[in-house]
């Protein structure tokens, strides 16, 4: 447990300020190319056909659209599995589940998560000279109560750690704002896997309940209410603890306003590139929305009529969110940040029209089984998803690609682009996608290759 011990206090010096001493905000030598920004945004459950750029009949991504006018549209891409946990740890690994020993979603009461023999993007990147902390914070103290007059049950929280602001008045940098899923305990949870800072939610965010439940098929309650009847919730619903979202290792809002939730990502993100590139170091932000999964949240009315649906709605929401990121990087980064869109699976069918659109890919032959073709599935509706890549002056505007490519790639690809090594001694599932990024070629993977059994090293 010395190791533990150890790492903890790091961490804890780390947010405090004590180590800020050490870091050098400064560029080091004027004849090397600076090493590019990286912003990688996850989407949650958003079907290949909710891009309006891939299907017509999606008209609710302007955003997206334009950038995918101004980049490289990737129409061949694909999620490294066909739910949460294992996709995300393929992303931030390059390496399959079988491999990186995540197969399966983790749960609220999950006591591991990704291995600790894993090395993740965030970590390969500090060590390549990335700033990873800065999302300026406000001060929240620790075991956070609700207090006795709240509805809702509460999660008590026992770690400890001090703001992100050194004596100095300088915030550290940042890196990763939304949702983790991939464990949320000691070690496991993403301050200790490279992220310095942590802005999120911990798991799924049906995976606990809230005053405003959001929409949900079966629909969800409440929490329940401490002085009042309650009714047996569904079989999917959870009702034991109220999300929470967290700021490091604080849990700074219980349960979360979902309504408020994407307003307060846009917010730290932008913040974050803003002081990231006034510091002067290349930055790596990982966004992982909640976004399209359910409960979507309750939106204000939409002016067409036709446009109300709540899938829709929140679709809208979540193409503004990134569209304000994008915003923020051309006014402060545009020359020097790959901005790197896509999802970790496909729409979640049973949620029937609270769920996204597979496109073309319909699976009919599973459909006519009464079956589903798309997410928790391999047919191609579960795991092709849409991807755009921007980078103004590098990335090729206006360009379909048809490059057979993974969320694999985008570990060993930003790993190229930084000028840093792969881990050693390990097999890796992705690869370098640069010349396809560059315009330079539409060669990717070997067909079927992402579908190829690894034996696990």
């Amino acid at each position: 447990m010395g190791w533990l011990f150890l790492k903890v206090l790091l961490v804890g010096m780390t947010f405090s300020g004590f180590l800020c001493p050490l870091l050098d905000f400064s560029i080091s030598g004027k004849t090397r190319a600076p090493k590019p920004n990286i912003v990688i945004i996850l989407a949650d459950d958003m079907g290949w056909g909710d891009l309006g750029a891939n299907w017509a009949e999606t008209k609710g991504t302007a955003h997206l659209d334009k950038m995918a006018s101004e980049g490289m549209r990737f129409v061949d891409f694909h999620a490294a599995a066909s739910t949460c946990s294992p996709s995300r740890a393929s992303l931030l690994t390059g390496r399959l589940g079988l491999r990186n020993g995540v197969t399966h979603n983790f749960a609220i009461t999950s006591v591991g998560g990704l291995p600790l023999n894993e090395t993740t993007l965030a970590e390969v990147l500090q060590h390549a000279g990335y700033a990873t902390a800065m999302i300026e914070q406000e001060n929240y103290v620790l075991n956070l109560r609700i207090p006795a007059s709240h509805s809702c049950p509460t999660q008590v929280v026992s770690l400890s750690s001090q703001d992100l602001t050194s004596d100095a008045g300088t915030s550290l940098p940042a890196s990763l704002a939304g949702k983790w899923h991939l464990g949320h305990h000691g070690s496991y949870h993403p301050n200790f896997r490279g992220f310095d800072y942590y802005f999120g939610i911990p798991y799924s965010h049906d995976m606990g309940c809230t005053d405003t439940p959001g929409y949900n098929y079966p629909p969800c309650p409440a929490c329940p209410q401490r002085h009042g009847l309650w009714r047996s919730p569904e079989r999917d619903c959870y009702t034991e603890v109220a999300l929470p979202l967290y700021e490091n290792l604080n849990i700074v809002e219980q349960p979360v306003n979902l309504s408020g939730l994407a307003r307060k990502y846009a917010e730290k993100a932008v913040a974050f590139i803003e002081q990231a590139s006034a510091s002067g170091r290349p930055f790596l932000l990982y966004v992982g929305l909640a976004h399209m999964h359910v409960p979507l949240p309750v939106t204000p009315p939409l002016e067409s009529p036709q446009n109300q649906r709540p899938y829709h709605a929140s679709l809208r929401e979540m193409d503004s969110l990134v569209g304000q990121i994008k915003d923020k990087v051309d006014h402060v980064a545009k020359e020097n940040t790959l901005l790197w869109f896509t999802g970790d699976n496909g729409p979640w069918a049973q949620k029937c029209e609270l769920a996204g659109s597979v496109g073309p890919f319909f699976g009919l032959w599973q459909t006519h089984q009464g079956g589903s073709s798309a997410k928790q599935t391999t047919w191609e509706g579960g795991h092709r998803v849409p991807a755009l890549a921007y980078w103004p002056g590098r990335v090729p505007a206006n360009v379909t690609s048809t490059a057979l490519l993974s969320v694999l790639d985008i570990f060993p690809t930003a790993i190229a682009l930084a000028g840093a090594s792969l881990p050693p001694n390990r097999n890796f599932d992705g690869l370098d996608a640069s010349e396809v990024l560059f315009g330079r070629s539409q060669v990717g993977h070997r067909e079927g290759r992402v579908c190829d059994v690894p034996r696990p090293q």
